[in-house]
């Protein structure tokens, strides 16, 4: 198969994530409830893990890495841990129902939100539109790192230094960003970073991460065993015990190490040079195919990450996927996307489109065929 779906999540994973997972299998006693050497052994790895992402993403301290069920968990913490009634969020058009449910969900417990629409390319329009949309109550703002649909990056480094201007807090979403685009929370506006393990990152699923770069901290939205002060009836506040109640997916932690390490070894800007250059190969060869609808500009690396979206006219974009699937054995996402603010932006809310996203593994070969196969469709 030509695995072209990598949006939702990497395939294949890499052979030092697959041995790590067989491994941690083999010692997988709870880390942090117990004192043999093997729960010893477990929690030692789980905070080399925390200490390795730490560093990846040049966070502050290794207990302000929160693990999580995945990047919607780490959204949903952050959303819900820090609105309350009376409070004003900002979030952009181009954001996934992670952040779009949680707080259309607040509304309902006097939470407001405004929508600031995020111009592609042009970074001083989208600026001017967040700035625009502060209030006197705005608690925070969420921005994507990346659209999970077309790609397009809108300035989040100089959106969350315009909000600490204003003592406006900001949660950025890395999912679709996190092991192609450089993050440096060292000298980073961003206050909360929501990463997807299985993505970019390449770890398995069910892994996710919360980094809290600031020293305000979120109420947790789940309490309960955490291996510490379990003489106390009441949540502990250290971090990360706060937010970590109950069993750790250990063998998906052990797993999201080894993909980090992966991902450090091929680098970061190499990944997203090969990547771009293959979504735009594809991008220029699309455009010349009538009948061929692309929604955004071509990739830029200042405006862009590898995600294409595009549609063939007339024929609905998951007959197209299937096709794609079924005939020529290529794997491509349509629909939705869950993120129909995205779609809205672009016009293609009632129809959704067909996806593309490469991994490193990807070749040009793949992209060839994924061409020549939608030119025989059209």
């Amino acid at each position: 198969m030509i695995y072209l779906d990598n949006g939702a999540t990497t395939f294949p994973k890499p052979v030092n994530v697959i041995n790590s997972v067989n491994h941690a299998l083999r010692i997988s006693a709870n880390p942090g409830r117990g004192g043999h050497k093997m729960a010893i052994k477990a929690s030692e790895t789980v905070y080399e893990v925390r200490a390795n992402i730490a560093d990846f993403f040049k966070a502050k301290d290794p207990e302000n890495v929160i693990f999580t069920l995945n990047c919607t968990e780490a959204l949903n913490i952050v959303i819900k841990g820090l609105l309350k009634s009376g409070d004003h969020v900002i979030i952009s058009s181009l954001e996934h129902n992670a952040v779009l449910r949680p707080v259309e969900k607040l509304k309902s417990r006097g939470v407001s939100y405004t929508v600031a629409e995020v111009i592609e390319g042009d970074n001083e329009s989208t600026i001017d539109n967040f700035r625009n949309a502060i209030k006197e109550n705005t608690r925070l703002v969420i921005c994507t790192y990346a659209s999970n649909v077309f790609g397009v990056k809108p300035p989040v480094e100089r959106i969350c230094a315009l909000c600490h201007q204003y003592g406006i807090l900001t949660c950025v979403d890395g999912a679709q960003a996190a092991g192609i685009v450089p993050i440096d929370l060292s000298f980073s506006s961003i206050d909360y970073l929501c990463l997807a393990g299985h993505k970019s990152l390449y770890g398995p699923m069910g892994t996710g991460v919360l980094i809290i770069n600031c020293d305000t901290i979120p109420d947790s939205l789940v309490e309960g065993g955490t291996g510490s002060n379990s003489q106390n009836f009441t949540q502990p506040e250290i971090l990360p015990d706060k937010f970590e109640s109950g069993t750790s997916n250990f063998i998906g932690i052990a797993g999201l190490n080894s993909g980090i390490n992966f991902v450090k070894q091929k680098g970061v800007s190499n990944i997203y040079r090969k990547e771009l250059e293959l979504i735009t190969y594809a991008f220029e060869s699309f455009k010349n195919l009538k009948n061929v609808t692309l929604y955004t500009k071509k990739p830029d690396i200042n405006y862009h990450v590898p995600v294409l979206s595009f549609n063939i006219n007339g024929v609905d974009c998951e007959t197209v996927s299937g096709i794609l699937s079924s005939k020529y054995n290529i794997a491509t996402r349509a629909g939705l996307h869950c993120a129909p603010l995205a779609h809205k932006s672009y016009n293609t809310l009632d129809i959704g489109t067909v996806r593309v996203v490469p991994s490193v593994y990807s070749s040009k070969n793949d992209i060839k065929t994924l061409i020549n196969a939608v030119y025989n469709i059209k």
